[in-house]
């Protein structure tokens, strides 16, 4: 497919007036072919209308129409082949291995949102039939659905440009519960956005679905991403990016004459707890899997574990020196874009810089845009005094925390803002530690792993991408796993409805097929 570096609004394709954007070579610096024109204000509004006029009727498609869309914007991605496969690792650095892996997991999510709407269960319909003879007093018929918010506006991610981006898990939720949505692609590979794009509008017209139900607008500046969330015709957002882009998007929604949620991933440093007993038995093994964890996608996961935190003992010595021992054979590499490649860099200099910091080792050096990788450390008192050291450095850099004391430890999980993920290594002498710090880290994070790392997101029913301020905006919420669908829905109560009035899914025949709770059983047919 000839990339043609334009808008797709609707079914149409139009080249953007506003300015112009570039796909990067990862590698080199230079820029990639076509320009991208950015979308104007009109080009904004004839999406917000499209989409608008489309929600309606979109919400109430039959399930199976509705997941037949999911499943064929699956398809139409893997029937993209390697054009995609080889544009994505150009414009973002990561290797064949890596996208091959992402486009699966995109694909995944949105079979998993085919079979979730299919399933009917994220209806949770509800009937409390009436009881006119109840006394004192009679019961009315009450019965309660989840319908769809309305249009969504999605803003694509830079570390995974497929799972999180156009098709991603926000898309799939949101059209899955029933919302148009409209992309901001991610200026960092407009190219995989334009592909993904097309695969999904060619899924729009295949279905019959109205045209509003998906577009992609491209933004050279700030404008459009601005626009998208101020317009009243949105009704609620998703984005995965940087602290200052989500708090500025939750601002401008927050101040609307009609807020809207804002459901935005932003800044985590899942802290690695490594407690005395497993640093006695497998420090060295426990050193090894960090490092590769660390490493993983040079560090540009959002679950990438930048913080270690342990008391002082042999074992956490042995732990450090292997850890420096494989972190010296680690290859620098190449990073996302220019600009994530400059943060990173400076967020290590911060560390090296820093009077209480000291260095630990660092990976090899490397070329044009190639992070280094690093591991410092800072002892507990330090660390509890100084807010700074708590900065998500995003790449593979690392600080370990070593405490004087179990009690110090605490300290320092209670000092911790939100996460997305918090691991404790332990062997079976660490339990009744172990027990003390769960209910801090309850409150600290979304998920909570033993004996691993964050990295690897697992796509299913249990999963939570998700934590409280600042790793997301809304701690109740994942972006991740069939229970984002909730973000894009809201409940609403029928109260004493003809049955002919009343949404299939909650009339007493069950046309829809969908599970029902009468009198709060649930019945499934």
């Amino acid at each position: 497919m000839a990339l043609s570096g334009q808008n797709l609004i609707g079914q149409l394709a139009s080249t953007g007036q506003n300015g112009h954007i570039w796909g990067i070579n990862a590698a080199t610096g230079e820029k990639l072919e076509p320009a991208y024109g950015g979308a104007t204000l009109e080009d904004l509004e004839r999406a917000c209308a499209l989409a608008n006029s489309a929600f309606n009727a979109y919400r109430e498609t039959a399930a199976d129409v509705r997941a037949g869309f999911l499943e064929t914007i699956a398809q139409n991605i893997l029937d993209l082949g390697d054009e995609l496969i080889e544009r994505c690792m150009i414009e973002t650095g990561l290797p064949r291995a890596r996208i091959e892996g992402e486009r699966g997991r995109t694909v995944g999510q949105l079979r998993l949102f085919a079979s979730v709407v299919r399933s009917g269960d994220y209806l949770d319909a509800r009937i409390d039939p009436a009881q006119p003879d109840r006394k004192p007093l009679p019961r009315v018929d009450l019965r309660l659905r989840n319908i769809a918010l309305g249009p969504v506006a999605v803003f694509g991610a830079s570390n995974f440009p497929l799972a999180f981006s156009v098709a991603g898990g926000d898309t799939a939720s949101a059209l899955a519960a029933g919302c148009p949505v409209i992309v901001k692609a991610h200026s960092a590979h407009p190219g995989t956005c334009e592909l993904v794009g097309r695969a999904l509008q060619k899924a729009v017209k295949a279905h019959a679905l109205p045209e509003g139900t998906f577009s992609l607008l491209f933004d050279s500046g700030r404008n459009v991403g601005q626009g998208l969330v101020a317009d009243k015709r949105i009704k609620a957002v998703g984005f995965t990016g940087s602290r200052g882009g989500g708090t500025a998007l939750m601002h401008i929604a927050a101040n609307r004459p009609e807020p809207i949620p804002v459901y935005a991933e932003m800044s985590s440093i899942n802290p690695v707890l490594l407690l005395p007993q497993a640093l006695q038995a497998r420090a060295e093994t426990i050193a090894q899997a960090f490092i590769t964890a660390l490493g993983m996608g040079a560090g540009q996961f959002c679950t990438s574990p930048g913080l270690v935190l342990a008391v002082e003992s042999p074992g956490l010595a042995r732990f450090l020196d292997s850890a420096a021992q494989a972190l010296a054979n680690s290859p620098a590499q190449t990073m996302l874009t220019p600009g994530i490649y400059k943060s990173y860099c400076q967020g290590v200099e911060a560390f090296k810089r820093h009077p209480q910091v000291t260095q630990v080792a660092e990976g090899q050096a490397g070329g044009t845009h190639q992070g280094q990788a690093a591991l410092f450390s800072v002892v507990g008192a330090d660390f509890l005094q100084d807010e700074s050291l708590r900065a998500e450095v995003f790449g593979s850099a690392s600080l370990v925390v070593r405490c004087d004391s179990p009690a110090q430890l605490q300290a320092v999980v209670e000092s911790l803002e939100g996460q997305l993920t918090a691991s404790v290594h332990l062997a079976d002498g660490d339990r009744e530690l172990a027990r003390r710090l769960l209910p801090m880290l309850e409150l600290k994070a979304g998920r909570i792993l033993a004996n691993g790392f964050g990295t690897g997101v697992e796509v299913g029913h249990a999963m939570v991408h998700g934590g409280p301020f600042p790793s997301t905006s809304d701690p109740r919420s994942t972006s991740v796993g069939s229970l984002a669908i909730a973000r894009f829905l809201r409940p609403v109560s029928y109260q004493d409805l003809p049955q002919e009035l009343l949404p299939e899914a909650l009339q007493d025949a069950n046309p829809a097929g969908v599970p029902q709770r009468i009198d709060g059983q649930l019945n499934r047919l």
